[in-house]
């Protein structure tokens, strides 16, 4: 052989042997076998090494690595094999295991012996290190008294004079043990998966729900109950366990939308079973609006009564003043998109019903005399509103007034206003009116009654004639 082929032969030869390890080197290999207490890890030319399955599992037990995965580890004993460790032992740390754990980032256990400024101070064998608080926990702002005497695992984060100036931290290794198991929840977490979570923290919007691995889900207030929520802390608390439903997720920014009354049925799906136009149902108005009473009618059921459906006060907003948020009163449907999910109603007078107190389409017919109160006026005539959900108009040729008056001042908003009903259009909604048809009616019922008491006043009168003259005549026929 040529020198050049003797040098690379030579090489090519040590490779080939095994390379000494030495206790406290850090080594990085390939799992090559998991067994039940211990597992096979290659470390190349070096062999293969052994170390605990009890390493390589999580807090929850679960294995972090798979046969094929890199790890890396310490060298703890070389007597009848490679013995490795991914933690060190506090009371078996050397001071080269220690630097050699800091090079490679491996965790080290130890003893948060007391508080002091600024931080702790951890016993790791026979080093003091110092931790400082933010590094102490995830939380913040943890009592100090919770962590002293416990043992922990750290991160060495500084290393220096050989040992003498330690700086751990517990954060850094809970951060890495969450993102892993972070990764794992985010594949649980997809749209219509039901989660257990602990609630977070409470805002006037909603909830934020920790569903494991420090990643939250926002429970919307609007999403709690099928029913409006007076006060959020009714439903969820702080640290309560609850079980909600996965709505949204936003693949960009990650955000998730929660959902608790979806795991309840929805009260509208029976609505158009249970509810139909005309009925009369007993409600609790929940909230006023300048257009109109949201109101309850059952637990997720609300529906709305329109200002237009309340009698006419001549006021602005008068209409708020006859019912108040928390009053229980009777409403009539007047109709149903289940679709959309409204309901529009209308009040029905206290102590009236459809039959006696509320006008049906069958009082409102041409010919009918009503009483109504004025809505409102406009150049073309008088608006009377005669029931809930029906307004007619008296036209100017119908007020009997004359064209140059002041309707407003004739027909004050609010007022009562007897009418009669000349045409009704087939749906029921355009209602045509007139004052002037009353007044003819009133004058022609004055005229019949004093017609009919002039009839009997003459016929009063000739009968007193005849019996004056018949006493008259008596006398002189005896």
């Amino acid at each position: 052989m040529s020198e050049p082929e003797d040098e690379f032969a030579a090489l090519f030869e040590a490779s080939l042997q095994p390379t000494r390890l030495d206790r406290g080197q850090a080594v990085e290999g390939t799992v090559v076998a998991i067994g039940p207490e211990v597992a096979f890890v290659d470390v190349g030319g070096k062999g293969e090494a052994l170390i605990d399955v009890a390493e390589l599992r999580d807090e929850a037990g679960a294995l972090e690595v798979a046969v094929g995965d890199r790890v890396h580890a310490v060298v703890v004993s070389t007597e009848g094999g490679l013995r490795l460790s991914r933690r060190l032992a506090r009371g078996a740390a050397t001071d080269q295991q220690l630097d050699a754990a800091f090079h490679a980032g491996l965790p080290v256990e130890g003893r948060v012996e007391r508080a002091v400024k600024g931080g702790f101070e951890v016993r790791i064998a026979k080093h003091r290190a110092f931790c400082p608080v933010s590094q102490i926990d995830l939380l913040r702002n943890t009592d100090p008294a919770e962590h002293v005497g416990r043992v922990y695992a750290f991160r060495i984060t500084e290393y220096k004079d050989g040992g003498k100036d330690l700086v751990v931290s517990r954060r850094a290794l809970l951060e890495e043990e969450q993102q892993a198991r972070a990764a794992e929840v985010r594949r649980a977490i997809v749209p219509g998966a039901v989660l257990t979570g602990r609630v977070a923290s409470v805002r006037e919007f909603g909830a934020f729900v920790d569903l494991g691995a420090g990643i939250q889900g926002l429970l919307h207030v609007s999403e709690m109950a099928w029913s409006r929520v007076p006060d959020i802390m009714e439903i969820v608390a702080p640290g309560e366990e609850i079980t909600v439903k996965v709505l949204r997720v936003d693949e960009d920014t990650q955000r998730i939308a929660l959902g608790l009354k979806q795991l309840s049925a929805d009260p509208w799906a029976t609505v158009q079973a249970r509810y139909e136009v005309g009925q009369v149902r007993t409600g609790r108005v929940t909230r006023l609006a300048e257009f109109g009473a949201f109101v309850e009618l059952e637990p997720g059921v609300e529906g709305l009564a329109h200002a237009s459906t309340f009698a006419p006060t001549g006021q602005a907003g008068g209409w708020q003043r006859s019912i108040a948020a928390g009053t229980t009163a009777a409403f009539e449907i007047l109709g149903i998109d289940v679709g959309k999910k409204r309901i529009g109603l209308a009040p029905v007078p206290e102590g009236s019903s459809r039959s006696s107190g509320a006008l049906s389409d069958a009082d409102i017919a041409p010919g009918a005399r009503l009483v109504g109160k004025v809505e409102r006026h406009e150049s073309f005539g008088v608006f009377v509103f005669l029931a809930p959900g029906r307004v007619g108009l008296v036209p100017l040729s119908e007020a009997a007034v004359a064209r140059e008056s002041d309707l407003a001042a004739v027909f004050p908003v609010g007022s009562d206003i007897e009418v009669m009903v000349l045409d009704v259009d087939p749906q029921g909604r355009r209602i045509r009116l007139s004052r002037k048809a009353v007044l003819h009616a009133q004058d022609a019922e004055e005229l019949r009654e004093y017609t009919e008491r002039e009839d009997g006043a003459s016929r009063e009168g000739f009968g007193s004639l005849a019996d004056k003259l018949r006493g008259a005549l008596k006398p002189r026929e005896e």
